[in-house]
């Protein structure tokens, strides 16, 4: 409790006699900005809604912060607690009005107290307050009178609560004027602190002495870190939080990982997003959790080819090439196509994107060009029988068939249909890919050993001396053209000798093949021999080969003979 001053009744008593004799009140400027406080401790023209409304939630705060901290007693620190006992005490405006008479004593005629005026200017505003708003003064310290009896009720201590009432109307305006005050000056308070929560975290002042060192050095030790030190570590404050953000720091975990977007020679294919953000994603590859859900799905059996460019989707079906929009979460499609491509009489086998062009291979023994963003399409008869794949790089098409041979075309618009050389082969052609070399010739033939019908279904290159193949021998084989044109350098055999329709790489440790039974996907980490994970997407009566499959680092896209399945292993 805070006792009146000795001569705050005397400062009242004249402020009250000057008040008999003294001048007609001009309205003047609180310390607030608004007009004085009104008498009678009602709310004037002065104090305005917003103020009132912040004292009101800084009492409300200052009830929930129960024993936290000392209390502050004085005034404009009102409401916190009670000092040794500490115990939310509310602002009470006659003890903080005794603090604004004695403040207005001491400050002299001339001078602005503790309050924010002199008590000459507290008299003034007072019989303002008087002649503008008695009504609403009456009102409000009936509400006020309200929350300090229940407030007593609810402590215990209605009688050491009581304040004293030999205060004049002039001391309980000041200390309203005070009370405000320290309300706004709460208020302000508690923004700073919350701007300061957010602005980016400074280098802790505080702790070992590593952490003032250079950040340069600090990257280079803390690159030596694996994935689980660099998590505990920024659980130690935000700064360190921010700095194990850095994507130097993950790089190096990140070529260890599966499909994060780096190649085996380093390349960042991805370097938009975030290193980590790509690493937290790769872990779910390695484990296997995904989400499995259906983005299309067709009427009758098909065998479907697709390819991706940024956020489109090309897949055929029967003799047209459709293009679909991702939505931004990569797991659904807009279901309405972007363009439609046709030209063919029978089935698409096959097709590439390149140049902004579409080049297909047909069952009509054709090849289609069709411009991405244009209504232009031209076909010309390639081959004798249908068209099993075609390849296109450096303005040269390449195109194998059923008929044995693989044929080597130009994609300049003036002389499309062309043949510019014809290679015979001892089989039937089941798939194409040109090497980054771009040579045009036939360099080699892989392998001596393999049995009668192991045809190579699918085959791609990750360098210009190193390339994978799988087909109908259920094994998929990784060839270096340095080490050996006979005989590979590693291979993988699937685990229920089936068929391999198709497989994909990102380049760097993983490995997704499709089976001909049951739509089954597996993947596999190139450093090991063992199959890593294998999802199912169809069920006995629906069993179909994966024909098709593409990922990007979140989504892996199967496509089924009814289906085009998503695995989403961003959002598992």
């Amino acid at each position: 409790m805070v006792s009146p001053p000795p001569g705050a009744a005397a400062a009242a008593a004249a402020a009250r006699a000057w008040l008999r004799v003294g001048p007609a009140p001009r309205p003047l400027m609180g310390s607030q900005g608004g007009l004085g406080p009104p008498g009678n401790g009602g709310p004037g023209e002065g104090e305005s809604r917003e103020e009132r409304k912040l004292q009101e939630g800084r009492v409300a705060r200052g009830k929930r912060r129960k024993g936290k901290g000392k209390g502050k007693a004085g005034a404009g620190q009102g409401g916190r607690g009670s000092g040794a006992e500490g115990k939310p005490e509310p602002l009470k405006a006659k003890e903080a009005a005794g603090l604004g008479a004695e403040a207005g004593a001491r400050a002299g005629p001339g001078e602005a107290g503790e309050g924010g005026g002199s008590v000459e200017e507290g008299e003034r505003r007072i019989v303002r307050g008087d002649k503008g708003s008695a009504g609403a003064g009456k009102e409000a310290k009936g509400r006020d009178d309200g929350k300090k009896e229940d407030w007593r009720v609810r402590t215990g201590r209605r009688e050491e609560a009581r304040p004293a009432r030999a205060q004049g109307r002039g001391g309980q305006a000041w200390g309203r004027l005070a009370g405000t005050g320290a309300a706004m000056a709460a208020a302000a308070e508690e923004e700073e602190e919350e701007a300061a929560a957010r602005e980016p975290a400074g280098r802790p002042a505080a702790g070992p002495a590593l952490w003032r060192l250079p950040e340069e050095l600090l990257l280079l030790i803390c690159s030596y870190l694996d994935m689980q030190a660099l998590g505990r570590l920024a659980q130690v404050c935000r700064w360190l939080r921010r700095f194990t953000s850095c994507d130097l720091l993950w790089r190096r975990i990140a070529r260890a990982s599966l499909n994060s977007g780096f190649t085996r020679l380093g390349t960042d294919l991805m370097a938009s997003v975030p290193v980590k953000e790509r690493v937290r994603v790769s872990q779910n590859w390695k484990l296997g959790r995904c989400r499995e859900g259906i983005l299309l799905k067709w009427r009758c059996s098909q065998m479907p080819w697709m390819q991706l460019e940024g956020d489109s989707l090309y897949i055929s079906q029967a003799n047209f090439i459709l293009a679909y929009q991702f939505r931004p979460d990569g797991a659904s499609l807009n279901r309405r196509p972007l363009g439609v491509f046709a030209g063919h009489d029978e089935d698409v086998c096959h097709f590439v994107l390149a140049n902004s062009h579409i080049i297909s291979a047909g069952g009509d023994g054709k090849i289609g060009i069709h411009k991405v963003h244009s209504t232009f399409t031209v076909k010309y008869s390639a081959h004798e029988q249908e068209v099993n794949c075609v390849d296109c790089k450096g303005g040269i098409i390449v195109s194998g068939s059923r008929d044995r041979t693989a044929k080597v075309w130009p994609l300049a618009s003036g002389r499309l249909g062309q043949c510019l050389h014809t290679i015979q082969t001892e089989d039937r052609v089941w798939s194409i890919a040109i090497s980054p070399l771009l040579s045009g010739q036939l360099m080699t033939h892989l392998g001596s050993d393999f049995p009668p019908g192991a045809g190579v279904l699918d085959v791609m290159y990750e360098s210009p001396s190193t390339l994978l193949s799988c087909g109908y021998d259920t094994y998929v084989r990784y060839w270096d053209l340095r080490a050996s044109v006979r005989k590979c350098v590693m291979e993988w055999e699937e685990p229920h000798d089936s068929t391999l329709y198709c497989l994909q790489t990102d380049g760097n440790h993983l490995l997704a093949t499709g089976s001909s039974y049951y739509g089954v996907v597996r993947l596999w980490d190139r450093r090991q021999r063992a199959c890593l994970h294998a999802f199912p997407l169809t069920s006995t009566p629906l069993s179909s080969p994966v024909y098709c499959l593409r990922f990007t680092t979140k989504h892996l896209y199967a496509a089924l003979s009814y289906n085009l399945h998503v695995l989403d292993f961003h959002n598992p």
